[in-house]
C-alpha cells in the first residue's frame, strides 16, 4: 500500500465528513484512511461516527477508525501513526481536503519517477536506503490563494518556512523513528521536519503538485498562540542551527520586513498578488 492518510478529530462536526469525502473522490485508490477520534461529544460528529464508522456500519479494509483520549493534536497524530500500514503518510486536518481528485494519482507518479532515478542496487542494505518527504503546494481557502512551497529545502528555508504538513507525504519510517515532540504545543510538526532534514538526512523532493485545500485558521494560527509559536520557533532553531546562522537569518528577516510580508500574505485582499510575486521570484531564481 502506498498511502496512509491520517485524519485526527475532536468535535469536528460536518468537517469530518467533508474531509473523508474529499479522500474518497480520489482517482487513485491505493490508500488507507486512519481516523483517530479523541472522544467527540458533539451531535454531528457522533452521528457521523455511529452511521459510518462503528458497529454494523464500520467500513472494511480501506478505513480504520479508533477512539482514544489524547493530550492534543500531536499526541493524536502519534497515536494514529501506530496504525499505519502504508509507505507514505499524509496528515489531513478536518476541514482540509485534496485540491482535486487527481492528487494521489500525481503524487504516486512522482514517487515512482524518483524511485527510478535513485534505484538502489539489489545488494544495498535496506537500512541505508534513502527516506523521503515528498511535498507540494497548498491552496489556502481563507485567502483564496495558491501558496507555493519552496522548491529547494536549505538552511534558510528551514529557518523561514517549511511546507505545512498537509502538503507533505512522509516516509512512514521517519515517523516510526521519531514521534512528534508533544512538548511543543504549536510547532511540533516544524521540529519534526527539521529533525528529518538535519538528523535523519531525509531526501526532500518538491513536487509541482497542489496537494491540499488548506482551511487555515486552526489551532496553531490563533492569536493566542502567536507568542507561543515565536517562542517555540526560537527554541527549535537553536537546537538544529548554530547561533551565528540563526542571528544571520533573524537579521535578514528583519531587513526584509517579515512581519509586514506575513500580514500581506494573510490578508485576503493582498494575498493573491503577494503569492503571485513570490512564485515568480522562486522560478526566476531556479531558472537563473
Amino acid at each position: 500500500m502506498t498511502f496512509s492518510i491520517i485524519v485526527v478529530c475532536l468535535n469536528a462536526g460536518e468537517k469530518l465528513r467533508e474531509t473523508i469525502d474529499s479522500i474518497h473522490n480520489q482517482t487513485e485508490n491505493d490508500y488507507e484512511i486512519i481516523i483517530k477520534d479523541g472522544g467527540s461529544t458533539d451531535e454531528t460528529t457522533v452521528r457521523y461516527i455511529e452511521e459510518n464508522l462503528t458497529g454494523e456500519a464500520a467500513p472494511k479494509g480501506q478505513i480504520r477508525f479508533f477512539t482514544e483520549k489524547d493530550t492534543g493534536i500531536y499526541d493524536a497524530m502519534n497515536q494514529a501513526v501506530q496504525h499505519v500500514q502504508g509507505e507514505y503518510v499524509l496528515f489531513m486536518n478536518c476541514g482540509d481536503g485534496f485540491y482535486d481528485e487527481h492528487v494521489l494519482e500525481r503524487v504516486k507518479e512522482q514517487i515512482g519517477q524518483t524511485g527510478k532515478k535513485h534505484r538502489m542496487p539489489e545488494t544495498q542494505d535496506s537500512q541505508t536506503m534513502p527516506q523521503y518527504i515528498f511535498y507540494g503546494n497548498i491552496y489556502e481557502q481563507q485567502t483564496d490563494t495558491l501558496v507555493q512551497s519552496n522548491p529547494v529545502i536549505d538552511d534558510f528555508a528551514c529557518y523561514r518556512n517549511v511546507p505545512c504538513h498537509q502538503a507533505c507525504f512522509y516516509d512512514a519510517g521517519l515517523l516510526r523513528k521519531k514521534a512528534f515532540d508533544t512538548a511543543y504545543v504549536v510547532r511540533a510538526d516544524y521540529e519534526h521536519f527539521l529533525w528529518c532534514y538535519y538528523t535523519a538526512h531525509a531526501e526532500m523532493v518538491y513536487m509541482p503538485v497542489t496537494v491540499a485545500l488548506y482551511e487555515g485558521g486552526g489551532f496553531s494560527e490563533t492569536r493566542a498562540n502567536e507568542k507561543r509559536s515565536r517562542h517555540e520557533h526560537r527554541k527549535i532553531v537553536g537546537e538544529y542551527m548554530p547561533a551565528s546562522k540563526v542571528c544571520k537569518y533573524r537579521l535578514i528577516m528583519a531587513l526584509t520586513l517579515a512581519p509586514l510580508r506575513t500580514w500581506i500574505a494573510r490578508n485576503p485582499v493582498t494575498a493573491g498578488v503577494y503569492q503571485t510575486i513570490k512564485r515568480r521570484l522562486i522560478y526566476s531564481k531556479r531558472s537563473a
